[in-house]
């Protein structure tokens, strides 16, 4: 009598504890660092205008950008990681050459030339 095993995998399990779906403490570093560079521009922006209304967007432009970037999708990447990879592809080797080698002496055999 043969007996069926069936498997189960659940759908749905985080290998870490996450704040919200697909925002963990790795994204929450990310972020934090985004919105420190978001911060920066706005203070540079500040000291150039001097104008509150532009400062406060750019701010909250960088917080909210930089959470929405990171944070995971169903595939389990967000966009840095999808540019991370991106740079990662273009920076790998693109072109392979190569040389034939004539491994089982056909050329010889067929050149063609009646020789």
């Amino acid at each position: 009598m043969e007996q069926e095993i069936s498997l189960y995998i659940p759908t749905g399990v985080r290998a870490e504890k996450e704040l919200f779906h697909g925002f963990g403490r790795r994204e929450l570093t990310q972020s934090v660092a985004g919105s420190l560079a978001g911060g920066i521009i706005a203070a540079l922006l500040w000291l150039a205008t001097e104008n509150v209304a532009p400062t406060v967007v750019t701010v909250l432009s960088g917080i909210f950008g930089s959470v929405m970037m990171c944070t995971r999708d169903q595939n389990n990447q967000s966009v840095v990681d999808q540019v991370g990879n991106l740079l990662r592809f273009c920076r790998s080797q693109q072109i392979y050459p190569y040389r034939m080698l004539d491994e089982w002496g056909y050329r010889e055999k067929n050149r063609g030339d009646g020789a």
